[in-house]
């Protein structure tokens, strides 16, 4: 009975699959169609390494480990073992050596080896990683190698047949199979810049880096994290999508890092209640909820309330597609934003800032409260009265400010003995003094004076 079950099955299978899977089915047994993954599965198992990555400094543990591990998602599916992290990679270019992995495989590590699918094994250069999407880029000097092509994963469906190839817990070349489970996971907090393809087909610690395919034989994701409660695979896995792969990919190998753009605004999804208190019931995607005095966004004449429907082109229905798709852009590229203000569609055209010369122009147009978040105060304290002025809320410990012994929830009162009421008044001042700042506060029972320096 289990044995004709699970006939059935495949005959459903096959019925549902593709040219491509039809045509890799060997022979039939027994006027019995078996079928097969094998003639996709053997020429990508060419391009499928394994690493093994080592911190040659004993002082530091080489764990390859994130910290993150938020409801029982585990960010790195690899395995330590010897003293050294294993995992899985995907040779991305056959003449210059360049391998695809995760960034967590190579993080605190340095020194690395590659593992061909033929036996042979390679010291490896870590050309760069960008730990806020997990992608890293090794490089070998070998000849004979095979990379393996990549899909379109915005093409992708739910319910698409995917293979997965790997090393997991140091078994070479393993491959499983499964669907497209879910596409466009993009708040499980494992990145920073998150938008995973969710899987069925077994993913394993030693996975990480290595290759999901379709039945094509085209890479669509890159293999790195997997939902574990119990450590194992559940039948909840996730992968890179091969487009954002291969734009992180290229930027490491062409200038060494991701240079991201910045663009100076704050969003959120549009949720339906939010799309009704909106008036704008049957649109979707990012609300603006602060835009950045002095950023690119604030230039251009983004709006708090403003609604972000597409990017270049490309419609969007949350605040993390926003948020992928300028961060895979440079700084200094053009950015088309698609926007509904009030009901009426409009296009703000600007261009991406460098953070760094962001900063640099925010401080020194306010060097002492750089990095501080403020808001205008105004309330009835008891003992005192009404009290007006600005508060912070908070501040990097790096800032003059915090380095004066200013801390959240202070009550700035007055700046230079000039009573400040609003974060205008608070700017106006502070922009006319030059090496110190004499500032009074309100904190908790007491107030004091404070002075800043630059």
């Amino acid at each position: 009975m289990k044995l004709s079950r699970l006939l059935s099955l495949s005959c459903l299978a096959l019925t549902l699959a593709p040219w491509s899977l039809q045509a890799a089915l060997p022979p039939k047994v027994d006027n019995q169609v078996m079928p097969s993954l094998s003639k996709i599965v053997q020429p990508v198992m060419a391009t499928v390494v394994n690493i093994e990555a080592k911190n040659s400094n004993p002082s530091v543990p080489g764990t390859g480990v994130r910290d993150e591990q938020e409801d029982n998602v585990a960010p790195a599916p690899k395995r330590q073992e010897k003293g050294y992290d294993i995992g899985s990679g995907v040779i991305l270019d056959s003449v210059k050596g360049y391998v695809i992995t995760n960034a967590h495989l190579v993080n605190k590590n340095n020194t690395f080896t590659v593992t061909l699918s033929d036996g042979r094994r390679f010291k490896a250069h870590l050309v760069g990683k960008d730990a806020l999407s997990d992608i890293a880029v090794l490089q070998i000097k070998a000849t004979n190698l095979t990379a393996l092509p990549f899909a379109d994963s915005d093409k992708l469906s739910v319910g698409d047949f995917v293979i997965a190839i790997g090393n997991p817990y140091g078994l070479d070349q393993t491959v499983t199979s499964g669907i497209v489970s879910a596409l466009r996971r993009n708040s499980l907090g494992i990145e920073s810049y998150e938008d995973f393809i969710q899987t069925d087909a077994s993913i394993n610690p030693g996975n990480s880096g290595g290759a999901l395919i379709n039945l094509k034989g085209e890479l669509i994701g890159i293999n790195t994290a997997i939902l574990a409660p119990s450590g194992g695979n559940v039948g909840i896995g996730f992968a890179i999508p091969s487009n954002m792969a291969r734009s992180v990919a290229n930027q490491i190998i062409k200038y060494g890092k991701v240079d991201r753009g910045f663009v100076g605004v704050m969003m959120q999804t549009l949720t339906p209640e939010l799309a009704t208190a909106f008036h704008d019931e049957n649109s979707k995607g990012a609300i603006i909820t602060m835009v950045s005095p002095l950023s690119p966004a604030s230039t251009a004449g983004l709006k708090q309330g403003d609604l972000i429907t597409a990017v270049n082109g490309q419609k969007v229905e949350s605040a993390a597609q926003v948020k992928n798709s300028i961060g895979l852009m440079r700084s200094g590229s053009d950015v088309n934003l698609s926007i509904l203000r009030n009901g009426k569609p409009m296009t703000i055209k600007l261009v991406s800032a460098n953070p760094n010369a962001y900063e640099n122009k925010v401080a020194n147009q306010n060097p002492f409260f750089f990095g501080v978040m403020l808001q205008n105060y105004d309330t009835i304290v008891p003992s005192y009265g009404r009290i007006k002025g600005v508060q912070i809320i908070d501040l990097d410990e790096n800032t003059p400010a915090w380095q004066a012994g200013l801390r959240p929830g202070d009550i700035i009162m007055s700046i230079e003995n000039n009573t400040i009421e609003s974060t205008d008044q608070l700017a106006k001042y502070s922009q006319t003094s030059n090496k110190t700042l004499l500032v009074s506060i309100l904190r908790d029972s007491g107030a004091a004076f404070v002075l800043l320096k630059r």
